[in-house]
């Protein structure tokens, strides 16, 4: 098993940030003590493993403004490559699907990308793609996003499409026709022909008791059928508008001349009469433990998985619970990995995911059996593995290791305008503050072993779960 150099890591993490620091020695590695096993009167001279050095991080230093219709606009400029990233994240996710209308917001990630009055259907991958640079698009629970990186002296490009696609919009018959086939048939790859789709896209639908939450993002076949024009053309109305967005931008511009192509083709987007409309949704508390059964044409091997409410993503206990879900089932090296895989090979997979939201969140742990193992075998092995961590806290070794991980993977996305936008964006957008960019991962590093015992008592132990046993259908044949 391969282990982590702290001091080097941390040495990595400095030079990352570009901010000078001390690093301790090296801790002692496994090789080294098996090499040499210390005796008693050489084991107090031996220093205990000690945490890599806290990094004081150097501010990302932003602009952020808001136009006369609402649009939010954050901008960062750097010029470290001649590449701009440009993003649009609508404020509108699969929580604000109509009711009996999974999948709109999923269904508009497709449809921005067909005609609009002065762009021909696709035409957004040739501005990109042809000129060297890449676009996409995700669709979550809480927002649409749209984001491109292109050499710089395409950014004003960029920017009229933008505009032009939130702007000018075909909404039509064929547009809408098309791209529902392609949602649709995304729909039957990735959750009908997959071994284990049904089970990751019945996490929310089978946990949450009333939250829109509970309807999955990427829609139902049956209902997007039921949909009709005009249920799409009222919600584009309703969502697709620059008071219900946020626009980022980063990388290599001259700040005055970005104002003034902004406000040339964003500043001309209409904001609508009507006010955006209100959202408001609850979770109740989970009055008692809860089981599930999902079945599946085409199952391998049986699986369970677990669930859990979570706080929302602005909580204070959301940086302990990411920590926590790390030492769970960050690498070959996590507890469960090693626990259910490695010594007990009860399961073929194990993990642990904090799906933290701008609502509830839920919190996540799956395994897939082995060979010959029952489902109650290897949930129970899940569940004493999970809850072990309220108890057992990690050692400073687990929680240098995991906190080294999670902010290298912060700090090296970051090194690029497109991983660098869609942290402020993510800051701005679900946390509602784009200044979090510059404490989240402060909060991380703060982190104690304390902290991760609690929140797994607060969220796990304390708390009801609901149980998803995934299996083979009857007479179905593997």
């Amino acid at each position: 098993m391969k282990r982590i150099d702290l001091a080097r890591a941390a040495g990595a993490l400095a030079l990352l940030a570009g901010v000078a620091m001390t690093v301790q020695a090296a801790p002692t590695t496994t090789a080294q003590t098996a090499a040499k096993a210390p005796t008693n009167a050489t084991k107090a001279a031996i220093p205990a493993a000690s945490a890599p050095a806290f990094l004081k991080l150097a501010p990302i230093v932003y602009r952020e403004r808001r136009l006369g219709n609402g649009l939010q606009v954050i901008t960062v400029e750097s010029r470290s490559s001649p590449t701009v990233s440009v993003q649009v994240w609508y404020h509108v996710g699969s929580r604000q699907d109509p009711a009996g209308r999974s999948g709109f917001a999923h269904l508009f990630e497709h449809m921005m990308f067909k005609s609009t009055v002065n762009l021909r259907a696709e035409q957004f991958d040739r501005l990109t793609e042809d000129v060297g640079g890449v676009n996409n698009a995700f669709t979550s629970e809480d927002v649409t996003a749209y984001h491109e990186v292109v050499p710089s002296n395409h950014l004003e490009t960029l920017l009229w499409a933008e505009a032009e696609r939130m702007m000018n919009l075909k909404v039509d018959e064929a547009n809408f026709k098309s791209e529902r086939a392609v949602v649709e048939e995304e729909y039957r790859q990735t959750v009908l022909a997959s071994p284990y789709g049904r089970l990751f896209n019945a996490f929310s639908s089978a946990s949450y008791l009333e939250h829109p939450y509970k309807r999955p993002t990427i829609g139902k076949i049956e209902d997007l059928e039921a949909a009709t024009l005009a249920d799409v053309v009222a919600f584009h109305r309703d969502h697709y508008r620059p008071d219900g967005a946020t626009l980022v931008v980063v990388g290599d511009f001259d700040p005055a001349q970005l104002d003034g192509w902004i406000d040339k083709y964003f500043g001309a987007v209409a904001r609508p009469a009507a006010p955006l409309p209100r959202f408001a949704a609850s979770e109740p508390p989970w009055p008692s433990d809860r089981t599930a059964r999902v079945t599946g044409p085409q199952v391998p091997l049986p699986a369970v998985a677990v669930t859990w409410l979570a706080p929302p993503v602005t909580s204070a206990d959301a940086p302990a619970l990411q920590v926590a879900a790390a030492v769970l089932a960050a690498g070959e090296s996590s507890r469960l990995n090693q626990s259910l895989v490695y010594r007990q090979r009860i399961a073929t997979q194990a993990g642990f995911n904090a799906d933290l939201r701008v609502g509830p969140g839920l919190l996540i742990a799956y395994a897939i059996a082995a060979g010959g193992k029952s489902p109650g075998d290897v949930g129970a092995a899940l569940l004493a593995e999970v809850t072990r961590l309220a108890s057992v806290p990690p050692s400073a070794a687990e929680l240098a290791k995991v906190k080294t991980q999670l902010v290298t993977q912060a700090l090296t996305s970051r090194q690029t305008p497109l991983g660098l936008a869609s942290a402020i964006a993510e800051a701005a957008v679900l946390e509602g503050d784009a200044a979090r960019v510059n404490t989240e991962l402060d909060d991380l590093q703060r982190v104690s072993a304390a902290d991760v015992q609690r929140v797994m008592r607060r969220y796990v132990v304390a708390s009801h779960k609901v149980t998803i046993d995934y299996r083979q259908e009857e007479g179905a044949k593997k």
